[in-house]
């Protein structure tokens, strides 16, 4: 009996220190649309941690103790790159651990497309720190940094094509395969889910928005030409507004000759736009409004959140432009 006792035990100390071989790493994530990727990926294995939650930016949040914490802990760190997420660039650099950081602008496979700026499409403007960016990128003192090279030159909304997703997906199972080769197998599996899914996806997304095609909207800021491509469909212009800010009689007149002129039947703001602006801009066309949410800032983090995000992009533009009929 003492003898089939010590058996058991050794069996359930070897089984505990298989688990532990086994357990997911500590990973963190940037934004909500990779986040979900990641999620999906880690299925099964581990829950990664998100720090840029709810209805915030990554264009203007600012790091809470708890997301400092969270990336001193961390194993793998997933973000976009520096053009987007600018306030994870010193945290970044400062991380005292040995952290492997992947920025996925970098992913093998991607599609880039460069700002649209002059005419129907404002000038490109995210404050200071972006013209300092634009500026380097043109004097060529970006070279020497590396995966520094993209800054300020490509719009950063890479998720907004499935096939870009699938892209990253790919790069983050590679990651998460070298850094837990345990689990590897995991990973695998669930990159195959999540591609079989992308497929299904970017069917659905050509149905949806097929009999809108031909009818030109109007959003608040450039960051849909990715979706644009993917689909055919017709951004006719962006136009950058603060929603902090009532634009004054001058600029709305602007903004009326715009819609006017592009024949746009749709114009498009983002949650952090407030109704009444919209109501404003819209105030004297025939257009109608709508709202679009690249980021999903109103979406529930979780591993299905990118394909809630981009169908729900799909069905917002039909949605708006079916009414104009």
């Amino acid at each position: 009996m003492v003898k089939k006792n010590t058996l058991l035990l050794a069996s359930a100390f070897a089984l505990a220190a298989g688990a532990a071989q086994a357990e997911a790493p500590d990973v963190v994530v940037s934004i909500k649309p990779i986040h979900s990727l990641v999620a999906s990926i880690m299925q099964g294995v581990g829950k990664p941690a998100l720090i840029v939650e709810g209805a915030a930016s990554p264009h203007t949040y600012s790091m809470k103790p708890s997301n400092a914490a969270a990336l001193q802990d961390a194993s793998v760190v997933f973000w976009v790159g520096h053009g987007l997420e600018a306030f994870l660039e010193k945290p970044l650099e400062s991380l005292g651990t040995s952290a492997k950081i992947v920025e996925l602008d970098d992913a093998p496979g991607l599609e880039k497309l460069k700002f649209r700026e002059g005419g129907a499409f404002e000038a490109h403007d995210d404050g200071d720190e972006h013209e300092a960016a634009s500026a380097d990128a043109h004097d060529g003192s970006h070279e020497a940094e590396g995966h520094h090279h993209d800054e300020g030159e490509f719009d950063m909304h890479l998720w907004l094509d499935p096939q870009n997703a699938k892209a990253m997906a790919a790069d983050i199972e590679k990651t998460l395969a070298e850094v837990d080769p345990a689990n590897a197998g995991a990973y695998k599996a669930n990159l195959d889910s999540l591609n079989a899914r992308f497929d299904t996806l970017d069917k659905t997304l050509a149905e949806t928005v097929a009999p809108i095609k031909d009818k030109p909207f109007i959003v608040f800021h450039d960051a849909y030409q990715y979706f644009e491509k993917r689909y055919g469909v017709k951004v006719a212009g962006s136009i950058t507004v603060s929603p902090e800010t009532m634009p004054g009689a001058e600029r709305i007149s602007q903004i009326h000759k715009k819609i006017q002129e592009l024949g746009a039947t749709c114009v498009f703001a983002e949650p952090q736009f407030e109704p009444k602006l919209v109501n404003v801009v819209l105030e004297g066309t025939s257009a109608k409004s709508g709202t679009l949410d690249p980021e999903a800032a109103t979406l529930e983090a979780g591993p299905d959140l990118y394909f809630k995000l981009m169908e729900s992009i799909g069905t917002s533009l039909k949605a708006c432009l079916s009414s104009n009929s």
